[in-house]
Order: structure tokens, then C-alpha cells, then sequence
């Protein structure tokens, strides 16, 4: 399987073939929207990375964390068979893909509740849903989420213990089993959400804006500390009731936007 180290490095990897290429993690629609027109005050790229650090970011991380968490600490990994007889996340997300009949919400991952804090991998995708309210968000999400799991499924099969082997499965629930079945820290867990969505605006602004890659590396050097800041925040989490719920509305807005715009180079 390899060290926890290089499967951090590989998870990490903008080639690895997960569909991270038609992300901007919400930058074209910002752009779109006025940050950096004209060529001028691209820093505010990096300040707009790392207002998602505090909020979004923060909430996938979270729920990344508490997934692997979840995984761990199940007392039988279920098996695909089992899901039918173990209740069902909320209805709300049908509508999302009514084409795809291997919803979350018609087959939950993972076992139920274990008592405490603690709940099966349905109760974190729940927890994940109530806090992302934009629905292109979500779909966003479980979209890249298969996209993961179609990769991790082959890679590494023991994913397939916890979760649907073709089911839309949000991305922090499918890094957060990732992480459990690879020997990832939640501290490394929480630190590939967070590179990568700074990476992903980063490197999408080489696309929109007139931007110097030497000046984007920049960037994304000068947020490693909030990167470090927002790990060390959620790596500790085991209680759902505690996941963080951090909002950026206007995040949210672009990106109802973006979804009925006719031009795009970035599917969100």
C-alpha cells in the first residue's frame, strides 16, 4: 500500500485522475463577479483562498476528519448489502441528480448510530448536507465524490468495506475513508482538503486572470500557515454534534450563478 506519506503526496496530486482539472473551487464565478477585473489587485486571489480556508474549507476538512474518525471507530465495516436495512439520509439531495439512482439519501454509507457523539458515515453525510446549503454545492461535491471513489475503488479496495462502489458519496466522506483504510493521520487528512482547495484557486487563476505562476506559487507558500492553523483546528474532531459551521453565502451565490451560465471553462 505504500507509506501514509506518499498516499498524502498522491491524493495531493492535481494528475491523479479525480476531475480536480474542471474545478476553480469557485474562482471563475468570482472573477465572473469582479475580483481581480482588469488585471488589477490579483492578490485579492489569495485573500479569497483563504476566506474559504476559514469557512468552507474548514467545514469539508471537518467532515473529512470526522469520516475517518467514523470508519475507524465502527465496530463492522458494512458491506454494500447491508446499507438497504440501515435507515436513510434526508431526502432533500433527489433532486440534485434524479437520474442517478445510487443516491446517498436511497443507500446510506456506513453503519448507524454507535452512542455518544459518534455516528455512522449517513449521519456524518447528513451532518455534511445541513451544512452545505447550496444544492449545485452539493452535487458539486458528490460529483467529485464519485469521481474519488471510481479511483479509490481500484486503488484501494478495502474503501469499498464502507462505501457504495458507484454512489455519489460527498468528497470529505470518501478522502475521510480513504484516510482510515491508508493509515492517514486526521492531521494529514484535514491538510490534503485544505492544499488542495488552495491549490485548485491557485492554479485556476493561471486560467482567468493574468496572473505569473511565479507570483501564484507565492501565493499558496504565504497560506501554508492558515492551511497549518485550520488542521490543527479540526484534526481533534470525533463528536458530529461538533463539526464547524462556517458559511461564506456569497460563495453560495456564485455558484447558483455559475450553474446556469452558458460560458464556462470550469464546471464550478
Amino acid at each position: 500500500m505504500g507509506t501514509a506519506e506518499l498516499v498524502a503526496l498522491m491524493l495531493a496530486d492535481g494528475r491523479v485522475p479525480t476531475g480536480g482539472h474542471t474545478q476553480s473551487a469557485g474562482l471563475e464565478p468570482a472573477v465572473r463577479a469582479g475580483l481581480g477585473a482588469d488585471g488589477k489587485q490579483l492578490s485579492d486571489v489569495a485573500e479569497y483562498a483563504r476566506d474559504r480556508l476559514r469557512t468552507v474549507t474548514r467545514v469539508e476538512a471537518a467532515v473529512a476528519v470526522l469520516a475517518r474518525h467514523t470508519a475507524i471507530s465502527a465496530d463492522s465495516s458494512p458491506s454494500p448489502a447491508d446499507w438497504s436495512a440501515q435507515g436513510s439520509p434526508s431526502r432533500e439531495s433527489r433532486s440534485e441528480n434524479p437520474r442517478h439512482p445510487s443516491r446517498l439519501d436511497d443507500q446510506p454509507v456506513g453503519a448507524g448510530g454507535t452512542g455518544g457523539g459518534e455516528v455512522g458515515l449517513a449521519g456524518v453525510e447528513e451532518a455534511w448536507a445541513a451544512r452545505s446549503s447550496s444544492h449545485v454545492l452539493r452535487g458539486v461535491s458528490r460529483r467529485q465524490g464519485r469521481a474519488y471513489l471510481r479511483l479509490a475503488g481500484r486503488v484501494w479496495p478495502e474503501v469499498l468495506r464502507y462505501l457504495p462502489r458507484d454512489g455519489e458519496v460527498p468528497r470529505p466522506i470518501v478522502l475521510g475513508v480513504v484516510a482510515a483504510v491508508t493509515g492517514l493521520s486526521a492531521e494529514q487528512v484535514a491538510r490534503i482538503v485544505g492544499y488542495d482547495d488552495v491549490q485548485t484557486v491557485v492554479s485556476a487563476s493561471l486560467k482567468l486572470l493574468p496572473v505569473d505562476p511565479a507570483d501564484a506559487a507565492t501565493w499558496l507558500a504565504a497560506l501554508h500557515d492558515d492551511i497549518e492553523e485550520m488542521v490543527a483546528d479540526v484534526a481533534p474532531l470525533t463528536d458530529v454534534e461538533k463539526l464547524p459551521a462556517n458559511a461564506a453565502p456569497l460563495i453560495d451565490v456564485h455558484a447558483q450563478n455559475h450553474a446556469t451560465e452558458r460560458m464556462r471553462l470550469f464546471h464550478a
